[in-house]
């Protein structure tokens, strides 16, 4: 019987998005098992905490159901160097999502300090479908945050995450309504 492939997708996932989701459908066509390591990464200033957004992703994944293609999947928090928490879990390769040029450029340093740290872990990149390319948290959280309509980049229950957040009570009565509209 062949190895299991273990693959590890990386990031802060504040929030989630519809790009995201579709990163990880498409990872599980090529992996056995999928692991989803959520960032801890103060850096950036998450708008959620930690245990939000593992929540977060974890909630998502039920909504994928069959695309997940028998791949299992685990939503991990880590807040190592990547390349170490790959080993702890066991990945032979790092699943990343480009959208566009300027993701390259950034991804390709990554993948030539990861080789040096690691060189039998290998890099995958899943080029964004054309319809969710666009797509970016941060642009995604500024939307929500100034009023606008999220509905395209992220599912309906993150989209309500980011208006309870933000105080959008307009827009949050408006998603409530079209969810009971459709239930």
């Amino acid at each position: 019987m062949p190895p299991e492939r273990v693959g590890l997708y990386p990031g802060t996932f504040d929030p989630m998005t519809l790009g995201h989701s579709d990163v990880i459908s498409r990872a599980t066509k090529i992996l056995d098992r999928l692991v989803i390591g959520v960032a801890i990464n103060r850096d950036k200033g998450p708008l959620f905490n930690l245990d939000e957004r593992v929540e977060m992703v974890q909630d998502e994944l039920v909504d994928l159901g069959e695309r997940l293609h028998g791949c299992k999947i685990d939503v991990k928090p880590f807040d190592n160097l990547l390349m170490h928490f790959a080993m702890d879990v066991g990945a032979q390769v790092i699943i990343r999502g480009l959208r566009a040029v300027s993701d390259f450029e950034y991804e390709f340093q990554m993948v030539g300090m990861n080789d040096r740290l690691n060189p039998e872990i290998e890099t995958v990149f899943l080029m964004a479908t054309d319809k969710y390319q666009f797509i970016a948290s941060r642009l995604v959280k500024e939307i929500a945050k100034l009023g606008g309509d999220i509905s395209d980049f992220v599912s309906p229950r993150v989209a309500t995450r980011l208006y309870e957040r933000y105080g959008q009570d307009k827009l949050l009565r408006q998603l409530q309504s079209q969810a009971g509209a459709t239930a």
